[in-house]
This record gives C-alpha cells, sequence and structure tokens, in this order.
C-alpha cells in the first residue's frame, strides 16, 4: 500500500468517524454521567467491539453476511432492539439528585459491557469494513501486514474521536446541572438512540 492511498484512506475514516452516530453519542453520555476517566471502561467496551467488527470482517464474516440475508437481518434486528431500548433507558434516567446517587455508580465491568453491546449493534460495520478496505490492499504486497496497518489507523483515529466525545462531555456536564437541562438532555439523547436504531432498521446492506 503506497503512502498515498493510506493518506487517502486515513481522511476517509477520520470524517467518517467523527460523524455522530450511536458509538459517539454513547462516549459523551457517559462522561456527562461517570466522568471522562470513568467513561475510558465505556469506551474500551466499544473499541473492542469495533476490533471485533473489523477482525471478523477480514475473517469472511463481511462476506457471510453478504451471502446470508437471514442472518444479516437477525443480527440487524437484534441491534435495532437494543438501540430503541438504550433510547427507552436515556429518557427514563433519573435527573437531579438520583442521578448523583452513589449507590447508583455503575461498576467498570457494567460500563464495558454496555459499551461492547452498543458498538456489536449495528452489524453494518463489518459490511462496511469488507467493503472499504479492498479498495486500499495493494495484492501484490503482503496482505496481513497491510490489513494490520489498516485496522490500527482505524482504531487509532476511532480513539481520537472518543477522546473529543468525552471531552465535550465534561464541558456539557456543569451546563446540565440543574434538573430540568438534565431531563432534557436525557429526552434527546433517548430519541437520537431511538433514531439511530430506526435508521439501522431502514437501511439495506
Amino acid at each position: 500500500m503506497a503512502m498515498q492511498t493510506w493518506w487517502i484512506y486515513v481522511t476517509a475514516v477520520f470524517l467518517i468517524a467523527g460523524t455522530p452516530g450511536p458509538n459517539m453519542l454513547h462516549v459523551m453520555v457517559q462522561s456527562i454521567h461517570h466522568g471522562p476517566r470513568r467513561a475510558l471502561f465505556s469506551m474500551a467496551g466499544l473499541m473492542s467491539a469495533v476490533l471485533l467488527c473489523l477482525l471478523a470482517s477480514a475473517a469472511g464474516l463481511g462476506a457471510l453476511l453478504k451471502a446470508s440475508p437471514a442472518l444479516y437481518e437477525v443480527l440487524r434486528y437484534a441491534g435495532v432492539a437494543y438501540l430503541v431500548w438504550l433510547g427507552i433507558k436515556a429518557w427514563r434516567a433519573p435527573v437531579g439528585g438520583a442521578a448523583r446517587d452513589p449507590h447508583t455508580r455503575r461498576s467498570a465491568r457494567a460500563l464495558y459491557a454496555t459499551g461492547l453491546a452498543t458498538g456489536l449493534s449495528n452489524p453494518k460495520l463489518i459490511i462496511f469494513a469488507a467493503a472499504l478496505f479492498p479498495q486500499f490492499i495493494d495484492m501484490e504486497r503482503p496482505f496481513w501486514l497491510q490489513l494490520a496497518v489498516l485496522v490500527a489507523s482505524f482504531v487509532a483515529i476511532e480513539a481520537l474521536w472518543y477522546g473529543v466525545y468525552a471531552l465535550g462531555g465534561r464541558s456539557l456536564a456543569g451546563w446540565l446541572a440543574p434538573a430540568n437541562r438534565q431531563k432534557l438532555f436525557n429526552r434527546a439523547t433517548g430519541v437520537m438512540f431511538i433514531g439511530f436504531g430506526g435508521a439501522l432498521l431502514g437501511s439495506r446492506a
């Protein structure tokens, strides 16, 4: 893979990864509720999901999902259901003192698991990687080395954007101190998660 080709790939992934979506919204929400440091556990879960999807695509799962519409539909509907559930949960989240109750503090394992489930809720990432990677791989050069570069670049860019959204969440935390603003934010977040689920439901591989 030529350096020019790699730069094109990095630019494309930078723009795509920075687009607001379920992962970035999840990072921002967790940063607001738990702070940027504890949001790292959520980021780790999301990143694990990204890595699993990218590696699954490299292993041929993307081709399998394309060849088996029924399997893809099962995964897609499961992802839709999870995003809608996240939306309902966000809509009904407590505000004011209840939201800050130390007894409701979530464990690192729970934050990681929720991030992982959120990241895995969209099977289109596997299809996306299966379609994207071949455009930048030179078959006359070592395949696995090029794939490692592409995956590492993707992960680094994704992590950068996680940091940006987490810091954005920290900045919003103070503004959201009043209960009425918390409630408005929770409702807006719930609508966005449900909207992402609806967009996934209406999409086609």
